[in-house]
């Protein structure tokens, strides 16, 4: 399976012989992109691969690369050979000071949606604990405990949750 940098992508942008595929979620996508991008989330890929043109290469992209390998294989099992991964995804795109696109009304990132529920579950418990009854200390607990848990395991089930909510669907 085939790579490139982010560096190497914008030459080939610059050369327009290529479909990029950006397999973030419609809210990553709409705070932003790279120019010219398709939006093709990948747990959506099996159903909509049909969209993709076979006749260019394919560079999929996604925040860091991780989702983006895995659409690179999704890819080339359904038939697909001239597939790269974009390594690094738009973090490396945005470190390197290329250009983004982005909605002018986008939603906060899900990470930061994480964080303020987060934050506020935590605030909240030690207010009730502090006047209301102080066993509701343990929601905070619970919370850390969660953030923590969640980290170890690199999944997040607040952040799915999240990403479900109306202000996050949005058409794009």
């Amino acid at each position: 399976m085939s790579e490139c940098t982010v560096v190497g992508l914008q030459e080939q942008l610059e050369n327009g012989e290529i479909h990029l595929v950006d397999v973030r979620e419609k809210v990553e996508f709409a705070g932003g992109r790279v120019k010219g991008a398709s939006l093709l989330p990948l747990g959506e890929l099996e159903g909509r691969h049909s969209e993709l043109d076979h006749s260019k290469p394919i560079y999929v992209m996604c925040r860091t690369g991780r989702r983006s390998a895995e659409a690179q294989r999704k890819l080339h099992a359904l038939g697909f050979t001239n597939i790269v991964n974009v390594s690094g995804g738009i973090e490396a795109w945005k470190k390197e000071g290329l250009p983004v696109e982005r909605d002018e009304y986008t939603p906060w990132s899900i990470e930061r949606q994480v964080r303020f529920t987060a934050g506020l579950l935590v605030f909240t418990g030690v207010l009730l604990s502090i006047f209301v009854h102080p066993y509701f200390v343990a929601l905070s607990g619970m919370i850390g405990f969660g953030l923590a848990f969640t980290a170890t395991i690199d999944w997040c089930g607040m952040g799915l949750l999240i990403a479900k909510m109306p202000w996050n669907k949005r058409a794009i």
